[in-house]
């Protein structure tokens, strides 16, 4: 069986990792940088870099910021913010880039996802795809005029599949930086639209949000951002209790949590005081490398 993968958003505006809330609000987090490389000590399986000014500025996700952040980590990095040209793709791909996320561009230009797939192949673009819920139902949201689009979701995605996508991105809009925990009924809607993995992205807040998602639909990989970055050493944990639950995820951090409890939010219980008086008097002699 595949592995599910749980991979980190880094939402970048103004050169730094921002907290995103409702779309609206942006609280600076830090250095993308910084932020990648301890999300890769964590156990992240993937990056999904993506510039939130970038298509309103009419530029793309720059190249030295994607260098920066993939020098700092060994994961997959998927870099997306206003990228329109087949060039700027190459650009973005020797500059570390394992992937590219297209988004306005695709609704624009969507032979460029063709484009992409057949110069490096379809692994390498991920189409994304911003979603709101509208009178009950989802609609294809666009970020840049700032509304919703009358196309139907289903056959969008399909045709994005078609047109050579080897993954796709759906952002849940309405839930993000909301903490209510991923929206699954969009996660299903999606995944049963398409052949190609789903990532899904928006509202997580808790350990237990990541494996409804992904135990309830299709989706290949649950992204998260704000959760990772104010929850310490959130990713071994998350996947931890992903794993001790039966759902086939990678746990290779020298830090497992096999035996540790959790609380009801997905956070490491304190041990017991008699164990960690045990641990004090434990000699963990020098590593020789």
């Amino acid at each position: 069986m595949l592995k599910r993968r749980v991979a980190a958003a880094l939402l970048v505006s103004r050169g730094l990792v921002v907290q995103s809330l409702g779309f609206s609000r942006r609280l600076p987090v830090g250095r993308p940088e910084i932020a990648a490389e301890f999300l890769d000590r964590w156990g992240v399986d993937e990056l999904v870099l993506l510039d939130l000014d970038a298509s309103r500025e009419g530029r793309h996700v720059s190249t030295e910021l994607v260098a920066r952040v993939a020098a700092a980590s060994n994961v997959p990095l998927a870099a997306g913010g206003g990228i329109r040209e087949l060039a700027e793709v190459d650009a973005l791909l020797r500059a570390g880039a394992d992937k590219v996320c297209v988004n306005h561009a695709a609704r624009e230009r969507p032979e460029l996802i063709t484009e992409i797939a057949r110069r490096f192949g379809d692994q390498c673009v991920v189409a994304a795809v911003d979603v709101a819920r509208v009178d009950g139902a989802h609609a294809v949201w666009c970020h840049v005029r700032r509304r919703a689009l009358d196309v139907d979701l289903a056959a969008h995605l399909r045709a994005l599949a078609a047109l050579g996508a080897g993954e796709i991105l759906v952002q849940a809009t309405h839930e993000d930086g909301s903490g209510r925990g991923f929206d699954v009924a969009l996660a299903q809607e999606a995944s049963a639209a398409v052949g190609v993995p789903v990532l899904v992205l928006g509202g997580a807040g808790r350990a237990s949000h990541f494996e409804e998602v992904l135990l309830q639909s299709g989706a290949a990989c649950a992204v998260a951002g704000n959760y990772f970055h104010f929850t310490e050493h959130s990713v071994t944990t998350t996947k931890a209790l992903a794993a001790r639950r039966g759902l086939p995820v990678r746990v290779d951090t020298a830090a497992r949590y096999a035996d540790s409890a959790f609380d009801a939010d997905g956070r490491l219980e304190k041990r017991a005081d008699d164990a960690l008086d045990a641990m004090l008097h434990v000699r963990i002699p020098k590593e020789i490398i």
